[in-house]
């Protein structure tokens, strides 16, 4: 396959029977009904949640009534909550993170295409973001397929990227900038952070390759300089985020996204200036990638 060819979805319809999975575009993103994520969740209803995570990259749930704390809760059910790096969590639920953008701000945070803290040596394996006051209008999450980006490349340049390592790094100017307000808030500075991946890995669970590359952190390759990486880095990250590999949530409060950070990459959207938005974000821990 190239980059000419049609983009496939991402697999035929599968059959749940505790839950309801209608996707939402044609290359990643599905909303999941009959789930509340507020109380306790059997075995088996965690399992085809899982399931359709892995089949869809990003589910959303909506209209869940969440605490921190309870959020937390249904977090364990897919992975151990981590710290987030840079900022504090909630004083009363530290793996809880407050993602808020205020009314005079003109800068949200994280807003570039990008997959999680990828400058730690083990990135989190996924990210859960819930909506507690939303704009009203505005404010959207892209999220974008990396086993479609990888596997819509040319034959010659998987091979080529296949023995790439890619250098990622905290302070990349395209997401640093993006945390100022908040770290001042906070009274913390900007931790150098840098986090040696392959260009492609390999998902432990599903098996399949992903491009494993993001504007906000990767700034050149193993072995390479800035100025020789850059027109390839420059080419993959407008490939990877191509409009047919991707889908488009809107919020509402109550809103919670899950999301798979070692195959999809997201982009908040800032376009809601004016307007308040509160998110709380749970992130799961992750292995070394490979």
């Amino acid at each position: 396959m190239n980059s000419t060819e049609p983009v496939v979805s991402v697999m035929e319809p599968r059959d749940y029977r505790h839950i309801e999975v209608r996707p939402i575009a044609g290359a990643l993103g599905a909303e999941v009904r009959g789930v509340d994520a507020s109380g306790p969740l059997a075995a088996d209803v965690i399992a085809e949640l899982r399931q359709a995570w892995l089949d869809h990259l990003v589910i959303f749930l909506l209209d869940q009534p969440l605490t921190p704390q309870a959020l937390v809760e249904f977090a364990r059910g897919f992975g151990e909550p981590m710290e987030y790096p840079q900022l504090k969590g909630l004083p009363e639920c530290p793996f809880v993170t407050p993602v808020v953008k205020l009314a005079h701000e003109r800068v949200n945070f994280g807003g570039v295409w990008h997959s999680d803290t990828t400058y730690l040596d083990r990135p989190p394996m996924a990210s859960m973001l819930y909506a507690v006051e939303t704009p009203p209008r505005g404010g959207d999450t892209l999220f974008a397929n990396q086993y479609l980006a990888y596997e819509t490349l040319s034959e010659g340049l998987k091979t080529t990227l296949d023995g790439l390592t890619g250098m990622n790094t905290s302070t990349k100017a395209e997401v640093s900038k993006t945390r100022e307000d908040r770290l001042r808030e906070s009274g913390a500075t900007l931790k150098v952070l840098v986090g040696e991946h392959p260009v492609v890995r390999t998902h432990p669970e599903t098996r399949r390759k992903a491009l494993y590359v993001n504007v906000a952190h990767t700034s050149r390759f193993r072995g390479w300089t800035e100025a020789e990486s850059a027109p390839l880095l420059d080419y993959l990250f407008a490939h990877q985020v191509r409009p047919e590999l991707t889908c488009r949530f809107r919020w509402k409060p109550g809103s919670l996204a899950l999301w798979d950070n070692r195959c999809a990459q997201h982009n908040p959207v800032n376009d809601y200036h004016g307007f308040r938005r509160v998110m709380h974000r749970v992130t799961l821990a992750g292995d070394k990638p490979a």
